[in-house]
């Protein structure tokens, strides 16, 4: 079977490609080698490399998407861009690629009499629910709105539920929950999803979108200082650097191990998986932020300073984990790794590797320049 992995240079696409092959499936991949996420590397690995078709371009040029997509069985479309505090100033950018680029896959889905494509896969983010679902003492279950300044500015980080302004207790969000972005980010994976939805139906081929939760493990760039903790404070600590931590520390979020994502996303693409589906992906625990920066800072027995800021950005939310039920049920899946566990080999690798370029401080200027870091 012929498999078009879109971004299949990146973090999860290059793990996946490897499980392709693995399997025997023939494998493309498009990816533009994104500065920000590769370096100055622009390069498969050796053990990719002379295993994949490779094809170095945009996936918003219709010319270069649709030689890829010529002959392909099925899409995995991993291409995006992904930070959300970035998503709120660079808005173009990031409607241009995760929308625009989405469209351009539409279009040759539905206008390009050659498609031989059966089945689509598409990597959506927890980041479309917002806030999230909770239990409010008072009302039930109900879907905190965006956090408000004035809260967040008096220290008061948890969401309160909308009718009667109680804290309440985060539960594990189910894809049923209320869809309600708090970043751009998270907007543009909802078009996107809905959009490869929709049509998946109206032209009658299969379709997985998949909300992964926060990915990490061996592997993930350690040059991006717009997403991923782990790899920021990874960084910082092997150089013994200040880590400063948002809000209170305890914003907690679902953090799921690369083996687990793949394993979810490939039995999206088995010829058993058909119909049209949106599933949760991720681990089904909540660890908080500070758990994090203890582990790490354990882990490299750092000389770093650990500073609690109470400083805040647009776009980011207080909790999420996921509600695993019905991608168990659909597709079996189990998370297999546990944080614990996980975050001891992302720690060994990141290790072996040379320190990513700290390029964090700088992105939190950026967003204060724009006012959108508040506290």
């Amino acid at each position: 079977m012929k498999v078009l992995v879109t971004g299949g240079a990146g973090f999860i696409g290059k793990n996946l490609v490897r499980r392709l092959l693995k399997e025997n499936y023939e494998v493309t991949i498009l990816d533009n080698f994104s500065e920000q996420i590769h370096g100055t590397k622009k390069q498969l690995p050796d053990d990719l490399a002379s295993r994949v078709r490779l094809i170095v371009g945009d996936v918003r040029d219709r010319r270069v998407f649709f030689e890829a997509l010529d002959g392909q069985e099925v899409v995995v479309h991993l291409a995006a861009e992904t930070g959300t505090g970035q998503s709120m100033y660079k808005v173009q950018h990031y409607e241009e690629v995760n929308i625009k680029g989405t469209a351009v896959l539409i279009d040759y889905l539905v206008n390009d009499k050659r498609s031989q494509v059966q089945k689509v896969v598409v990597a959506s983010s927890r980041a479309v629910y917002g806030e999230g679902k909770y239990n409010c003492r008072t009302h039930g279950i109900v879907y905190p709105e965006k956090r408000k300044m004035e809260d967040m500015k008096a220290g008061l980080y948890e969401p309160r539920c909308p009718f009667c302004g109680q804290i309440g207790d985060v539960l594990p969000t189910d894809e049923e929950s209320k869809t309600s972005p708090s970043s751009f980010y998270g907007l543009t994976k909802y078009v996107q999803e809905q959009m490869i939805l929709m049509f998946a139906k109206s032209i009658g081929i299969s379709a997985f979108a998949l909300r992964y939760q926060n990915v990490y493990g061996p592997g993930q760039s350690l040059h991006n200082p717009y997403t991923g903790i782990l790899a920021i404070f990874s960084n910082r600590a092997r150089l013994n650097s200040p880590i400063y931590i948002f809000e209170d520390g305890l914003e907690s979020r679902d953090f799921v191990y690369i083996d687990d994502v793949v394993e979810a996303t490939y039995r999206c693409i088995a010829p058993q998986a058909s119909g049209v589906e949106v599933l949760n992906v991720g681990s089904g625990q909540r660890i908080t932020v500070n758990e994090v920066v203890r582990e790490i800072v354990e882990f490299f027995n750092s000389g770093s300073e650990v500073l609690i800021t109470g400083e805040f950005r647009d776009g980011d939310i207080r909790h999420n984990i996921a509600d695993l039920t019905k991608i168990n049920r659909i597709l079996g899946y189990r998370p297999c790794w546990d944080f614990r566990r996980g975050i001891k080999e992302f720690l060994n690798w990141a290790q072996s590797q040379q320190v990513g370029s700290d390029n964090y401080t700088k992105s939190l200027d950026e967003m204060r320049e724009r006012g959108l870091m508040h506290g």
